[in-house]
């Protein structure tokens, strides 16, 4: 089952459910747009480890029982793969191989992220208001792989209308806001659609009164964002860009926006200087709660 070569392009992980479908559906589209192959993975716990010799007074799991999980890990591999084609339109679809592999999820795709440009993964999206814990893979890919990541929620939109809305990217001013700037760009140039580049001012609450004046704040956050964009417009002058800067609050901002946005992309790492509130964990509250997708990048 395994096909695996030095260089993935886009990774997608499948487990079979509903979000993972979605996963591929936006994984495959994101593969043809960058003209690179998508490689399905699906990773099957180890039942040696997952189960003890007391589940199994013999002495140990039956040949049988590994020959039905991995029957099944491969059922799951090829139903995605005739997913893939399914959803293409057209015709219009990427080179696609797949792997099947027995370990533990997070370590393996991690380690899958060293040769990828992407890695793919869904996530369980949100019933009425209350929107569900973002899964433990997605959370430790976020923190750990080596590539972006993009996490894909079940109800993404794939209507004309969500295609021709904008690309969304957060930017704090610092060093690793510039992977985010450049995937994000790169995305909305691919798409033909604008992009919305928002700065918060702060991570703080600022309505709490602080003695500074807005003008102040505000002059000082329009010339983050105008230096953290230098340069980037004149290489994609394809891409309008509508320049936002708010006071307060990243997380919110961005879910704020991202109703109106396609795809967001943030940083995985920010500048910090408040408790708890890093752009790292700014970037989990956005992946966990949009009803986009939302790509994660890092400095490699």
């Amino acid at each position: 089952m395994s096909t695996r070569s030095s260089h993935h392009g886009v990774v997608v992980g499948t487990d079979g459910s509903p979000s993972s479908h979605a996963a591929l559906r936006w994984a495959a589209r994101e593969a043809t747009l960058h003209h690179v192959p998508l490689t399905v993975v699906h990773v099957a716990a180890p039942l040696a480890v997952a189960s003890s010799t007391l589940a199994w007074p013999a002495g140990g799991v039956p040949e049988e029982i590994f020959a039905l999980q991995e029957n099944d890990a491969r059922r799951i591999v090829e139903e995605a793969i005739a997913a893939i084609a399914d959803s293409a339109v057209g015709g219009d679809r990427p080179e696609v191989d797949s792997e099947l592999l027995f370990g533990r999820p997070v370590p393996t795709l991690v380690d899958l992220s060293k040769d990828a440009q992407l890695v793919v993964v869904g996530c369980r999206g949100r019933t009425g208001k209350h929107r569900r814990l973002l899964g433990s893979v997605s959370t430790g890919l976020i923190h750990h792989a080596h590539c972006p990541v993009a996490v894909v929620h079940d109800e993404v939109s794939s209507s004309v209308e969500s295609s021709q809305l904008p690309v969304l990217v957060g930017i704090d001013g610092s060093p690793t806001s510039e992977p985010a700037i450049a995937t994000a760009f790169d995305e909305a140039s691919r798409r033909g659609v604008d992009l919305v580049a928002l700065h918060v001012w702060s991570d703080a609450d600022m309505t709490l009164d602080y003695g500074i004046e807005d003008s102040a704040l505000q002059r000082a956050a329009d010339k983050t964002l105008a230096e953290s964009l230098a340069g980037w417009q004149e290489r994609y002058p394809d891409v309008t860009v509508h320049r936002v800067v708010e006071l307060d609050r990243p997380a919110s901002q961005l879910l704020d926006r991202a109703e109106r946005a396609q795809l967001v992309v943030v940083g995985s790492h920010g500048r910090g200087g408040f408790a708890g509130m890093m752009l790292g964990s700014v970037s989990t509250v956005v992946a966990q709660e949009a009803g986009v997708p939302v790509i994660v990048t890092r400095q490699r």
